[in-house]
């Protein structure tokens, strides 16, 4: 099942519904009394929140005064955030992630303004400097989350990164500024993926030598291009092993035994290891659901694309999850505790967790998942929110 961008207006309403969040994670909100710059305040699973009341320009007198996000956002503002998305605000990885840090860290603060320049640091590693992404996501994993992953560093290539193309912007920020963008999980699957298509062609070079250095990635892909998997197979599989769960999921959900078709995306034409890893993680993202520990709701299906980004670079996944934080910090703001700590949490998972893109599956998928986590060494991500967080609130 492709990750879809679900976000229903309910961050809108986040105090009408603060009963029922409450509720769901077992934890009140402190509504604390507004202060000189932010009109309200709500800790929200020990995360401070804040509605700006000040965008350094204009001032709002109460709450309720405060227009639509992207009403403040004018043409200075998107241009401040594409030249951070396009370039970085420092050179260099190390420096990315000195800045990654400190933005996250005051994020997690309240800051509205730091939200949003993080999420152009995460578009940069997406669209311009993929070499970066383990700077910048393990900076902001540690400035918001309070601790490094605890995994070993990624040795990435020295790379000054690439120009986004102008055409880039106007169907990024159409995407971000949409309402209704996320109803429907194949049109935002459909409308993410076809962002890629208008950034640079050199940055395939980028992915190609970044995607190497993840650990397990160059084995992995030296089987050569996977062979799908068939239902007929998983058919066969033991009643509660993996394979036997798989077959499941898949049947009793009418999923697609591969999420996009690999042959009309001409996976492999693409330069290896992008051909293996962007076919292998179709067919294993659904198994990877099972054995990770991520259920196919609307917020796990946000936390396994950190949990991806972080095991192999996957490129659709950081430039998903980019469009995502800067979607939530620029429209929903009080859904940015909630968004951020679901994206690192999950992505710290993916550093911690032993390589899964070259399991055998075929080899192991008799046995059942407790049985391969134990062998594995896997754990089952521990989500800070309910699984069906939002579900429960569209039903509230």
């Amino acid at each position: 099942m492709p990750p879809g961008l679900v976000l229903p207006g309910v961050f809108n309403e986040i105090v009408i519904h603060s009963a029922v969040i409450a509720e769901a994670v077992g934890k009140p909100f402190d509504r604390r009394p507004p202060t000189a710059d932010y009109g309200a305040c709500l800790d929200y699973h020990g995360v401070a929140t804040a509605i700006p009341l000040s965008t350094g320009r204009r001032r709002f007198a109460t709450l309720s005064s405060v227009p639509p996000m992207h009403e403040l956002f004018d043409r200075g503002d998107r241009d401040r955030f594409e030249a951070v998305a396009a370039s970085g605000t420092t050179v260099g990885s190390a420096g990315l992630g000195h800045r990654a840090l400190a933005l996250a860290a005051s994020a997690r603060g309240g800051s509205a303004d730091a939200a949003v320049e993080l999420s152009a640091l995460w578009l940069h590693a997406a669209v311009a400097a993929p070499a970066s992404l383990v700077a910048v996501y393990d900076a902001s994993a540690t400035g918001w989350l309070g601790n490094p992953p605890d995994a070993s560093p990624i040795s990435m290539p020295i790379a000054s990164g690439v120009q986004v193309p102008d055409e880039f912007w106007p169907a990024f920020w159409s995407l971000v500024f949409d309402p209704q963008a996320g109803q429907n999980a194949s049109e935002i699957t459909v409308r993410t993926a076809a962002l890629t298509g208008m950034l640079s062609p050199e940055l395939a070079d980028h992915l190609v030598a970044s995607s190497a250095c993840y650990p397990g990635v160059g084995a992995a892909a030296a089987d050569g291009f996977p062979v799908q998997f068939t239902l007929p197979a998983l058919a066969r599989c033991p009643k509660g092993s993996l394979g036997g769960d798989l077959h499941d999921l898949i049947v009793d959900n009418n999923f697609d035994l591969e999420v996009l078709d690999r042959d009309a995306l001409g996976l492999a034409g693409l330069p290896a290891p992008l051909d293996y890893v962007n076919a292998r993680i179709l067919q294993c993202h659904d198994l990877w659901h099972l054995l990770a520990g991520y259920r196919t709701t609307v917020l796990h299906e946000i936390a396994i694309s950190g949990f991806q980004m972080a095991q192999f670079g996957h490129h659709y996944s950081s430039l998903f999850l980019a469009t995502v934080a800067t979607k939530v910090s620029l429209t929903q703001p009080l859904g940015v505790a909630l968004i951020f700590d679901t994206i690192l949490s999950a992505y710290v998972h993916g550093r911690e967790t032993p390589p899964l893109l070259g399991f055998p599956w075929e080899e192991i998928w008799d046995s059942s998942a407790d049985e391969i986590r134990s062998s594995r060494g896997v754990r089952t991500y521990a989500s800070p929110y309910p699984a069906d967080l939002f579900e429960q609130l569209q039903s509230a």
